[in-house]
């Protein structure tokens, strides 16, 4: 087998190992698919203004987040029902975190259980992203869990009140395979239900999920763990600055990968203000496109300190299990590390706004 040798080729790959469902589910945006589009569109609209005659000979990608040292700004992000690219699921894509020491924040809807994933973890820290049940003790119970399997930051995705409508999802009545269940849930007796011309996810969002958290929750979240908490879904610079204020040690500027609100700013239309009202109190990140290692890159000039990386990541697991995950780490850290030394920068520090403008 050739093997892609981008993520886009990844993508196209990926589309011939994976069933219609599965496909849809991972690969599909909200109502008309504008949010989703724009993602890529705003990293686009940025062009490099690369300096020369700078000692590149040795570059070094490591950074600094939440007081660790990562060897890279890539995170995995979080992603439900990786088992529906592979059988190994999130377990796979756990060794190849590993293997690339690349954080991994696994997600609350995974198919494999938060202890089995994170006794794949080496010396590489893992996150736990957490959604705000309507049963608090459940909630209360996934966090002590991650706090007993040693998982290194919470990250509270708030932009899912109730889930975005995905209507390949709702055409294909989405649900899981009975061969799979909600690991992290499974003693509560949680599943994603089968339903009648609608998506099991949705409706699992509507019963379980709980829409009335506020602010106010991210204090109680905080009040019941030592973790950091991170606040994922944040794209107004008004929200990050509340996010600061009422204790979030990190924000992750993201519209959910554009399935949630269709319409939503792009993330790197977002970043920019985000980074001028709180960029010197917060650890600020980025998802949504990342596709190149420019894209990172650019990520960094505008102020973030590390991008995550979705659906590039199934489209590995699809393809190659947990090797194709490495691949597509391994693609990206090449890139950035290329791009880094045609820019005239030898480390993460070297990356400033002046190498980016925006190109209207």
């Amino acid at each position: 087998m050739n093997r892609p040798i981008n993520l886009f080729e990844y993508e196209v790959t990926a589309k011939q190992h994976l069933e219609p469902m599965a496909l849809e589910y991972y690969q599909s945006g909200a109502l008309d698919e504008i949010t989703l589009r724009e993602n890529r569109l705003a990293i686009n609209r940025y062009r490099l203004r690369p300096r020369m005659l700078v000692d590149v000979s040795q570059r070094d990608l490591a950074t600094k987040l939440l007081g660790q040292t990562l060897n890279v700004p890539i995170l995995i992000a979080p992603m439900a029902f990786q088992c529906l690219a592979n059988s190994e699921g999130e377990i796979a894509t756990a060794k190849a975190a590993a293997i690339s020491n690349v954080v991994m924040v696994l997600s609350t809807l995974s198919t494999k259980s938060l202890e089995a994933v994170a006794a794949q973890r080496q010396n590489t820290p893992q996150w736990f992203q957490l959604y705000i049940h309507r049963d608090r003790s459940l909630t209360e119970t996934l966090v002590r869990r991650a706090e007993a399997a040693g998982y290194e930051a919470l990250c509270l995705t708030v932009d899912a009140p109730m889930l975005g409508k995905r209507e390949s999802d709702r055409r294909n009545q989405f649900t899981l395979p009975k061969t799979m269940e909600l690991a992290n849930l499974s003693m509560s007796n949680l599943a994603i239900p089968q339903t009648s011309q609608e998506s099991g996810l949705f409706a699992y969002f509507a019963q379980q999920i709980d829409p009335s958290v506020t602010w106010k929750d991210l204090e109680w979240l905080q009040s019941i763990t030592s973790l950091p908490v991170l606040v994922k879904g944040i794209l107004r610079s008004d929200d990050s600055l509340k996010a600061y204020e009422h204790g979030a040690k990190g924000i992750i500027v993201s519209n959910h990968g554009g399935r949630q609100l269709d319409g939503a700013i792009a993330t790197f239309e977002a970043l920019t203000e985000i980074v001028e009202t709180v960029g010197d109190k917060i650890e600020i990140l980025v998802d949504g496109g990342i596709r190149r290692g420019t894209d990172i890159l650019k990520a960094l000039a505008l102020g973030a300190k590390a991008v995550l990386v979705g659906r590039p990541i199934l489209w590995g697991l699809a393809v190659e299990g947990m090797k194709g995950v490495a691949h597509v780490l391994q693609l990206l850290i090449e890139e950035l590390d290329l791009a880094m030394a045609l820019c005239g920068c030898a480390s993460i520090e070297d990356i400033e706004p002046s190498l980016v403008k925006i190109n209207y």
